[in-house]
């Protein structure tokens, strides 16, 4: 596996880029929209249609890798929208992390095709009263088909020793949350570049987003709810994978391992027995996963505000 990325989009993917040839004349706030496409969404027209309708800054359509698809029609039909075809295997953390790159907005709101876009999803003035708090990241409600909501309030936790996410269905505007689910939320993109975006080489989507949003909070950035917009999917609700793997462990040395030590957080020498017991990885490679995120630690120390023990212990205190 790679080291740990230090900077931002240290991943160079290769990408074909068309349309985004002419600037939006309807643009009404300063959010773009990166729209992550699986490709097989019935609604496709209908959502990029509500979003050019919005007044969005721009649109930035993420598309699979597929030979046969037809995008002539789409940028004729959509010319201020820029699509973007990787060319090699990507994670979702990297289509987001290529689109956070495409534009200059103060936010960039992360949706998917999975779920129902309406010309009223973010109208203007609740996005400039989001942008003013200047939060990390805001996770709208969510729902199933307008009727089903689902959970979007998640706590770190510990149980026997164990870290753990659980979840209420208590929801209030500007509630923490730990993570936004499925990738959903308005991101602050300065801030977001800061923290160095999602972390490539954990492949795992589930460890992946919980990384980010997790470094978010030691690092002292929010991640809240807000009551001002709901998304719904069109039918059933994501599933996460929480399967400990190699994206769990690198989740582990990165966020749980560092303890913070007056103004700094680091990974003491000692860890290193707890980290050989939960290694899903032979000695040799531990040794080197555990001195990569040593040394991530080290370069990222006075970034650290707090850490997980902190962080759990202080949960309930957070407004």
């Amino acid at each position: 596996m790679n080291s740990i990325p230090l900077i931002f989009n240290e991943r160079e993917i290769n990408r074909t880029v068309l349309g985004g040839k002419r600037n939006s004349t309807q643009a009404k706030m300063d959010v773009s929209v990166i729209l992550l496409n699986s490709g097989g969404s019935v609604l496709r027209i209908q959502n990029l249609e509500n979003l050019q309708n919005c007044g969005f800054e721009k649109i930035i359509s993420m598309e699979p890798n597929n030979e046969n698809y037809n995008f002539e029609d789409f940028i004729n039909k959509f010319p201020t929208a820029k699509f973007i075809v990787p060319q090699e295997e990507v994670s979702d953390g990297d289509l987001i992390n290529i689109g956070m790159a495409e534009t200059d907005s103060k936010y960039v709101l992360v949706l998917r095709d999975t779920v129902q876009v309406s010309s009223f999803i973010l109208t203007s003035n609740n996005a400039q009263k989001l942008i003013d708090k200047d939060c990390f990241c805001y996770v709208p409600r969510m729902s199933i088909d307008d009727n089903k909501s689902l959970s979007t309030n998640f706590m770190p936790s510990v149980h026997k020793g164990i870290f753990k996410v659980d979840s209420t269905s208590l929801i209030t505007d500007m509630l923490s949350t730990l993570y936004p689910l499925d990738f959903i939320g308005m991101y602050n993109r300065q801030k977001f570049i800061q923290l160095g975006g999602f972390d490539y080489t954990i492949k795992s989507p589930y460890w992946q987003n919980l990384d980010l949003a997790f470094r978010a909070w030691l690092w002292g950035e929010e991640i809240k709810i807000t009551t001002g917009f709901q998304i719904s999917y069109l039918s059933d609700a994501p599933v996460e994978d929480t399967t400990s793997n190699l994206s769990q462990f690198r989740f582990y040395l990165k966020n749980l391992a560092p303890v913070f030590k007056l103004d700094h957080g680091e990974i003491p020498s000692t860890a290193i027995l707890r980290t050989l017991r939960r290694s899903p990885c032979g000695f040799i490679e531990t040794l080197k996963q555990f001195d990569d995120a040593k040394e991530w630690v080290l370069k990222n120390q006075y970034r650290f505000k707090t850490d997980a023990a902190g962080l759990i212990s202080n949960w309930g205190n957070l407004k």
